[in-house]
């Protein structure tokens, strides 16, 4: 059976939505409703979801947990310390928490690097929702560990059609701090011989810059194109400090870089050069990043922060105006992913949200796009679909008061 969204708005005109199977049928006026199921669209507005371009979705087990901390000091003494204890069950309630949170707030694709990939596949398959994956590689330079996170790579691999064709696999090196030249080099051949997609943080923090200046004599995004690691497969988070020199080579290997706005500030990481890297081609998306440093994911706030921020760095209220990050959030993140959504369009997937415009933080309503940037929250978003199914109707997802319950749980366990 598919699926017929009635007299819903899009770009001010009121359509029929078709969808068959996972993708946008038509979009038109009056569809017979005979073999579909029927949902009805007044009062509402039909828009792309969120793609979320860079998480830790897991982590939101410890949403508020070591909190006004350094950024190494918050790593290193607390966060990896927590992280060692978890198992594949608590990834999996901590991804169900992730995909529950996302879907209320519009997201309904996210790239992931975490531990336990088996616990957030699991997560994102009965949840309904679209994803690429990446098991976090770390190895400290250690070459038994090394082998160890090699191995288990290459068995993940193998491994990933046990899953729903909405989840992507990928490879996540943590960082160049974190993973040994050779692993970073293996780790390259291997995503281009089996065309994956490379997730990795990149030029976060200052203390990165000069460890790797002070091992290497050069900058992170030198050092990494002198090994041969970038490329058109490689999504950087963070990208904070960079010269010009560094953009320049980031625009000529294609690496797509993801803008996390709210964890950069509360990390006090730095202020990422959106201006120069939009001026000079790079492709942009953005992301909340975990819960630990965020402390939430929803894209609607980080569309905002993004927006302000960039404003505020730049000293022009101009930059970064309410479409243009709108697009980061979506079509920004699908295409860096390679995922064919992100716009509401005939043959595209169907991806999207129905928002309410009779909500509080939309009236009057004079531009939805800026409504939902500057105004809008999750209450705003009614329905969501992904895939061609719905995943949350009338602000509802099935099953969220036991998620919920389940999550809570481990407050008392790391207190």
């Amino acid at each position: 059976m598919g699926l017929l969204i009635r007299n819903v708005q899009l770009n001010e005109e009121l359509v029929d939505v078709l969808i068959e199977g996972n993708r946008i049928e038509t979009i038109g006026e009056k569809f017979d409703p005979a073999n579909h199921r029927v949902v009805d669209g007044s009062g509402k507005a039909i828009l792309p979801t969120f793609v979320n371009a860079h998480t830790h979705a897991s982590m939101t087990l410890m949403r508020s947990y070591a909190d006004d901390r350094d950024l190494h000091d918050w790593l290193t003494n607390h966060i990896w310390p927590l992280e060692s204890q978890l198992v594949e069950e608590d990834i999996y309630h901590g991804a169900r928490l992730a995909c529950l949170e996302m879907i209320k707030s519009g997201t309904t694709c996210f790239n992931d690097m975490y531990w336990h990939y088996h616990g957030i596949a699991r997560a994102v398959d009965e949840m309904g929702m679209r994803a690429v994956l990446s098991s976090v590689f770390i190895d400290f330079s250690d070459d038994d560990k090394a082998a160890e996170q090699r191995e288990l790579t290459v068995n993940l691999f193998k491994e990933r059609s046990n899953y729903s064709d909405r989840i992507g696999f990928a490879l996540g090196p943590h960082a160049i701090y974190t993973v040994s030249e050779d692993s970073l080099r293996w780790i390259k051949v291997f995503a281009d011989e089996n065309n994956l997609l490379i997730h990795i943080h990149i030029s976060e923090t200052e203390k990165e810059i000069e460890d790797c200046v002070s091992a290497h004599g050069l900058r992170p995004v030198q050092w990494l194109e002198k090994i041969g690691f970038l490329g058109a497969n490689v999504i950087a988070a963070h990208v904070l400090h960079v010269t010009d020199e560094e953009i320049e080579t980031l625009v000529r290997k294609k690496v797509k870089v993801v803008h996390n706005p709210v964890s950069n500030m509360k990390l006090a990481a730095g202020s990422f050069p959106y201006k120069r890297l939009k001026e000079s081609g790079v492709k942009i998306s953005l992301g909340t990043d975990g819960c630990s440093s965020n402390n939430n994911l929803c894209m609607l706030e980080e569309m905002k922060v993004a927006a302000l921020h960039a404003k505020l760095v730049h000293n022009d209220p101009t930059v970064l105006p309410a479409k243009e990050v709108f697009e980061l959030a979506t079509v920004g993140g699908a295409e860096a992913l390679g995922v064919d959504c992100g716009r509401i369009k005939e043959g595209m997937l169907a991806d999207f949200m129905l928002v309410d415009l009779l909500n509080h933080r939309l009236v009057p309503g004079y531009d939805l796009i800026d409504d939902l940037v500057y105004s809008a929250d999750s209450s705003c978003i009614d329905t969501v679909i992904c895939d061609g199914k719905i995943l949350m109707e009338n602000g509802i997802v099935e099953g969220e008061d036991i998620i919920i319950s389940e999550a809570r749980a481990y407050k008392k366990r790391f207190q």
